[in-house]
């Protein structure tokens, strides 16, 4: 324990632990995730995910993390062994390299936007031309697959320098600046003719149109954004001193991630009525249609620069904290250095990551179960491996690992009287799973 790395300041934390759950997933995939889903009803359903289910299991990955500061197979061979339930750590493991692969992806036309941005080309184009500016750079076989790279060796880089260097003084520099940006583009967003008519669908929620598929994708969105059944958080709470407050980091946690994909929505759709445009778009908003409407405003081409910049800020925070899963694993699993672990997650990363670019191009034709690579690795990361590994890790700490522990835990040792200790404790244990696991199987069709 003493020779391990940890989060040196409180700061870096929950800037940290904020930064791996801020990302693609609330600044490109939540706002589209509601637009297709109703707005309103998404929301209501979306926060209720994460204060009765995320919440929980987000505390359950702390509790196994800290207690051991250790990877997460050995963390929960520590607490149970030969418990078949550490199998769940594999789950994250192949889960994270799933999403780090295809989120780089997402991130690689990132830079590429950014660069198109800084350069003047994104300026002057009409709907059409937008439309094809993304198709065309999506189907090329090499410039999609150059980006993805990139992006993965810029990853790479960070990562190499370890916790203290890399994750905490990156995390501690983007974090703030990201909040700013944000509040920045939120501003100018409320003051859009359609203001009004943006915040009500997102805010103004229409019941009937909450159903099976909308709670299947806002459980996803709520794992996927929260980096919840990775394993994710509980790396990263195996960093933490034993003087982290682990209810009170998980709750100021979920909390600024939530506002996170809240002010990526008043952003957002504020921009899309004022406009015209369609907020059903799907993935292609952040592409296609902002472009389109940072060239309508004044100072158009600061806007597009600096939005781009801050879904780089957003991308690279998360996906070094998904990249972290296998990197401990190998270290401490298999005795490899820090230096060979990042560079063997990067190689794996770099293939995957190449293939599903070119689910977009070459191999767009290449279909497991009718979907391409892409759209394969985000559905069964997301919709699948996420929800199963947050009911397994809920059961494992609310029915296997000693209650002693998990109170120690919850209490830093001691050191903080939890007044809410009951109703976590039954949310682990009975409501997280049990609800994780309907809105799972019934989403899926399972009547």
């Amino acid at each position: 324990m003493s020779n391990r790395a940890q989060f040196v300041t409180k700061m870096g934390v929950i800037a940290a632990t904020v930064g791996s759950a801020v990302g693609l997933g609330n600044i490109w995939r939540f706002p589209y995730e509601a637009g297709q889903h109703g707005g309103g009803a998404f929301l209501i359903v979306y926060l209720l995910c994460v204060f009765l289910l995320g919440i929980p299991v987000m505390i359950a990955e702390f509790v196994i993390g800290r207690s051991t500061h250790s990877n997460a197979l050995t963390a929960l061979q520590k607490l149970k062994p030969g418990s078949s339930l550490s199998k769940v750590s594999y789950i994250g493991i192949v889960a994270s390299l799933m999403i780090l692969s295809f989120y780089s992806v997402v991130a690689g036309w990132i830079m590429e936007y950014l660069y198109q941005a800084v350069t003047g080309g994104l300026s002057g184009h009409t709907s059409e031309e937008y439309a094809t500016l993304f198709s065309t750079f999506t189907v090329n076989p090499w410039r999609s697959v150059m980006w993805t790279l990139i992006f993965l060796l810029a990853n790479f880089m960070v990562l190499r320098r370890g916790i203290e260097k890399g994750i905490e003084r990156i995390s501690n520099i983007m974090m703030p600046v990201l909040f700013v940006m944000l509040l920045v583009f939120c501003v100018n967003s409320l003051f859009m003719p359609q203001a009004k008519k943006g915040l009500d669908f997102l805010f103004n929620p229409d019941f009937s149109q909450i159903t099976p598929k909308v709670m299947l994708g806002a459980l996803g969105q709520a794992f996927f954004s929260l980096s919840l059944g990775l394993t994710c958080l509980l790396t990263y709470a195996s960093y933490f001193s034993d003087k982290t407050p682990l209810v009170r980091s998980a709750t100021v946690v979920a909390l600024l991630d939530t506002l996170v994909a809240i002010l990526s929505g008043i952003i957002i759709f504020p921009a899309v009525f004022s406009f015209d445009m369609e907020p059903a778009a799907g993935p292609k908003l952040v592409f296609q249609i902002l472009p389109e409407i940072f060239q309508q405003l004044p100072g158009g081409y600061l806007w597009s620069v600096a939005f781009f910049l801050l879904l780089f800020f957003a991308s690279i925070t998360s996906t070094i904290s998904m990249s972290e899963i296998s990197i401990t694993y190998f270290v401490e699993a298999h005795k490899m250095s820090r230096s060979r672990a990042t560079g063997l997650n990067t190689v794996i990363a770099m293939t995957f990551g190449t293939l599903c670019a070119l689910s977009f191009g070459v191999l767009s034709d290449f279909k497991v179960f009718g979907m391409t690579l892409f759209e394969l690795f985000d559905y069964v990361s997301s919709n699948i491996m996420l929800p199963i590994g947050g009911v397994m890790l809920s059961v494992f700490v609310g029915w296997i690992v000693d209650k002693k522990v998990v109170e120690e835990q919850l209490t830093d040792y001691g050191a903080r009287k939890i007044t809410l200790m009951r109703p976590i404790r039954f949310c682990i244990r009975y409501v997280a799973p049990l609800c994780i696991s309907l809105i799972f199987l019934y989403g899926l069709g399972v009547p």
